[in-house]
């Protein structure tokens, strides 16, 4: 009996002993937020088929890819938009921020390609680079998918509205160098939608310190700071953009939102912004509140103004 007893508890030891030679693996992103997911049948495409860059394994987590949302082909405007749902770069909402903002999109005859980017333990330039290889991908696919390749969107909520706010500031035209034929195309977006954004990260008093510090780090380089600061890095190439957020939102301060439109004003870039009175962070399409509800409404306005609904 005592023999038995030690062999197992060498076992034991043993196995505890694998177990800490072991790299840790990062735990799946939360789910977060309230609403419906994508239902396990949404078509989805892997950003790198044969393995995401910088990823730290194989699983899921690691794992970049695109929801694919077609409009109707009876109503489909040849416009397209990526959608990054928020979660602070530590989790994903991607219901409310993500399928039914897909079908917003649809309803319009918009295509609509929700992105389940990699976040914390994944630092930056991992998201950033999730987010030009999936308009790229889209892009790429124009033609095969009918899309307007000189109509396609980003659109983001919270720490996603500060993925899509740094697309929209940090972009190239194309690849010449690489042998992947889809990095030959521009991950310039054509426009921006940025819903109560994460924008500053040098301004403490307005700042998400919770995005910063997964996007970042503990302790970023001043200079990494002000580069992922995309009030910053606003030029006259920056895409036409509109931005929604309410005064009372105390999670993301609506000064975010203000600073990036008056960085747009002074370079002359095309925006609309529109502060509501009343709502909370993380509201979402907001189709339970009628008021705060009408901005959608504004949203279609504005790209129907700008020319990106013509057929």
């Amino acid at each position: 009996m005592i023999r038995m007893l030690t062999l197992v508890a060498l076992v034991m030891l043993f196995a505890s002993a694998l177990d800490a030679a072991e790299p840790a693996k990062p735990a799946p992103p939360k789910v977060i937020g309230r609403g419906t997911p994508p239902p396990e049948t949404q078509e989805k495409l892997l950003l790198w088929p044969e393995g995401a860059p910088g990823a730290l394994g194989t699983a899921p987590v690691d794992t970049p890819w695109i929801w694919l949302y077609p409009a109707p082909a009876e109503t489909a405007t040849g416009a397209a938009v990526v959608v990054c749902p928020g979660g602070g770069y530590g989790g994903l909402a991607i219901a409310h921020e993500g399928n039914e903002v897909a079908k917003w999109w649809n309803s319009h005859g918009v295509s609509a390609y929700v992105l389940k980017y990699r976040v914390a333990p994944y630092k930056h330039p991992v998201p950033l680079g999730d987010v030009q290889r999936a308009v790229r991908l889209v892009r790429s696919h124009a033609a095969e998918w009918k899309l307007d390749p000189q109509r396609i969107g980003v659109m983001g909520f919270s720490a996603g509205g500060h993925l899509a706010s740094s697309l929209a500031t940090h972009f190239d035209a194309g690849k010449t160098d690489s042998k992947d034929p889809i990095d030959g195309f521009s991950c310039r977006p054509d426009f921006a939608v940025l819903c109560y954004p994460v924008i500053t990260f040098t301004q403490e008093k307005y700042m998400h310190a919770g995005s910063r510090r997964n996007l970042l780090g503990d302790k970023p380089d001043p200079e990494l700071v002000k580069l992922m600061s995309s009030e910053l890095q606003v030029t006259d190439k920056t895409p036409p953009t509109f931005l929604f957020h309410t005064a009372e939102d105390t999670g993301v301060p609506p000064e975010n939102s203000i600073f990036f439109f008056e960085a747009l004003r002074a370079a002359k870039v095309p925006a609309e912004m529109h502060i509501y009175q009343r709502g909370k962070h993380g509201v979402g399409l907001a189709a339970d509140d009628p008021v705060l509800g009408t901005w959608p409404a504004r949203l279609k306005d504005w790209v129907s103004a700008g020319g990106w609904l013509n057929k």
